[in-house]
């Protein structure tokens, strides 16, 4: 029996959106049981930032055996900015990642991103979106920063729940 690529390809790119509607919806869920087990009076902000905080660390814990240095700090950045941003295209953004006009800088700009259309639909504050993006990648930067005897940061400069129209990150190496 023939293959029919069309039909294999557009059921797999419907499969592949599902699932990223999915991972955002996911944690949007467990966003809401956690703030009805803490209680009317907890801080959804607070709640965010530390689930960041924890899935940051996981992810930093997974990009390490990833990352080297044989090939020099430019291309160690590189590759750690490249890393970031294969993950948030996998819940469905689109993202790029360049150098930076700095030596040790690397900025990532993501053009479209579906969390702030899915936290919409759970009255999600924008600001929360926006901050959690930026906390889940410090946090991931931690453990690489240790590991690798470096400095790491990044600084969030434009945010899409922010309405500036995209995400841009610097990613570079602290002194």
């Amino acid at each position: 029996m023939p293959v029919n690529a069309e039909k294999e390809i557009t059921t797999l790119w419907r499969n592949l959106h599902a699932a990223q509607d999915e991972i955002c919806k996911t944690f949007y869920r467990w966003r809401e049981v956690a703030l009805d087990i803490a209680g009317p009076d907890a801080d959804s902000m607070e709640i965010a930032m530390k689930a960041a905080d924890f899935i940051g660390k996981e992810i930093g814990k997974s990009l390490l055996p990833r990352l080297n240095w044989l090939k020099g700090e430019e291309v160690f950045l590189m590759n750690l900015g490249r890393a970031l941003a294969n993950l948030w295209a996998v819940e469905g953004a689109l993202v790029q990642v360049e150098k930076g006009e700095k030596d040790g800088e690397i900025i990532i700009k993501c053009t479209r991103d579906p969390w702030p259309s899915v936290a919409k639909e759970y009255d999600v504050p924008m600001e929360e979106v926006a901050r959690t993006r930026e906390r889940i990648f410090k946090s991931a930067l931690e453990d690489v920063s240790v590991f690798f005897n470096i400095g790491l940061d990044i600084e969030m400069l434009k945010a899409i729940p922010r309405g500036e129209g995209m995400y841009l990150f610097r990613l570079y190496k602290t002194e």
